[in-house]
């Protein structure tokens, strides 16, 4: 059966109800669906002891003998084996594994943070699948038993941060396969995407604390936008550019990334509110500060024909505005019919 098949027969709502009612106890109901969050927000063991009158420790022992329970029925609760089957048609399209959050939206649209945890409760009885759970160093996710177990999951990701450790910059996935000798650029994508050491930008990935995959200030943002754009912007430019963005947050004013442009080293001013990064060779400084570097490179008198055209390729302003600086700053002597040196 196709993937689009399989999604348009899974009913979240009436599979975990029909899952729930296999539970006898009503309260045990209760605990399960409060803290999976099954209907409503996730809720601590407190919380679910203070509304049941029983202590915190109850409600751990309960939770973990019910879910056992659960998990030992497996393929004989209701609808457990047409939800395996929907996901993991979906996770093979998917590269093998994923976040649950990603599968939860490809098999409903309803309510995303509801749907997660339903597919994160049901992935947990269902025997074919193998379920991350959060933490500091992964997302929830779920991935295909058949391809490899919990523990293998994680040790495949281990290995493909430390692959990007030692590559040392953000790279392609094709360059950490190769690294890790995996050929199936799929699911080291797909491994790569569940771990919170991570993060990938336009095609890039690396570690999370690297700017160029997952800038963090508006800094970042402005070095990131032009380095893609690969030529000077107008501040304003560079403003929209950010708010067009895949950033996770790109709400900023154009006085603010004018602001941060003039302050840090790495961006040079090269025109009326046109910025270049300074890595492309570009040095700081008034088009009278270019004009003299430019002259004590030549070591004598150039046309201002030729000044003009040197100027012009690291400063984008009018050739007025050179023309001008040549004749009206004293650092300058013209020598000859339109051609200067530098005074002495």
């Amino acid at each position: 059966m196709d993937e689009t098949a399989l999604t348009e027969q899974l009913n979240l709502d009436s599979i975990i109800k029909d899952v729930l009612n296999t539970i006898e106890r009503e309260r045990e109901r209760e605990i399960v669906s409060r803290r999976f969050g099954l209907f409503d927000r996730k809720e601590t063991l407190e919380q679910i002891g203070e509304l049941l009158g029983i202590t915190r420790e109850r409600v751990r022992q309960l939770e973990k003998a019910v879910v056992t329970r659960l998990k030992l029925a497996g393929k004989e609760l209701p609808h457990i084996q047409k939800v395996e089957d929907s996901l993991t048609t979906h996770l093979r399209g998917m590269g093998h594994v994923a976040r649950t959050s990603d599968l939860a939206s490809r098999v409903t649209k309803n309510n995303p943070k509801i749907s997660q945890s339903r597919v994160a409760f049901l992935a947990h009885l269902s025997p074919g699948l193998a379920v991350i759970e959060d933490s500091d160093y992964f997302f929830h996710s779920v991935g295909l038993s058949a391809k490899h177990s919990e523990k293998q999951i994680r040790d495949h990701v281990d290995s493909i941060v430390e692959a990007i450790k030692k590559i040392g910059q953000p790279t392609d996935i094709p360059a950490i396969a190769k690294t890790v000798g995996n050929t199936d650029y799929k699911h080291v994508e797909a491994l790569s995407g569940i771990s919170k050491n991570i993060a990938s930008l336009h095609g890039r990935w690396g570690l999370v604390r690297w700017p160029m995959v997952n800038p963090k200030n508006i800094r970042d943002k402005i070095y990131v936008i032009l380095h893609d754009n690969k030529k000077p912007m107008h501040f304003s430019e560079i403003a929209e550019a950010i708010k067009k963005s895949d950033f996770k947050r790109k709400d900023v004013t154009t006085q603010a990334i004018h602001n941060e442009l003039i302050k840090d080293g790495r961006f040079v001013l090269i025109g009326r509110g046109i910025y270049a990064l300074k890595e492309w060779g570009y040095k700081k400084g008034t088009v009278a500060d270019i004009i003299a570097e430019v002259l004590r490179k030549e070591a004598g008198p150039l046309h201002r024909d030729e000044i003009v055209q040197r100027v012009l390729k690291s400063r984008q302003v009018k050739e007025t505005t050179i023309l001008l600086n040549l004749q009206g700053k004293p650092q300058f002597k013209r020598v000859a019919k339109a051609t200067y040196t530098l005074a002495e």
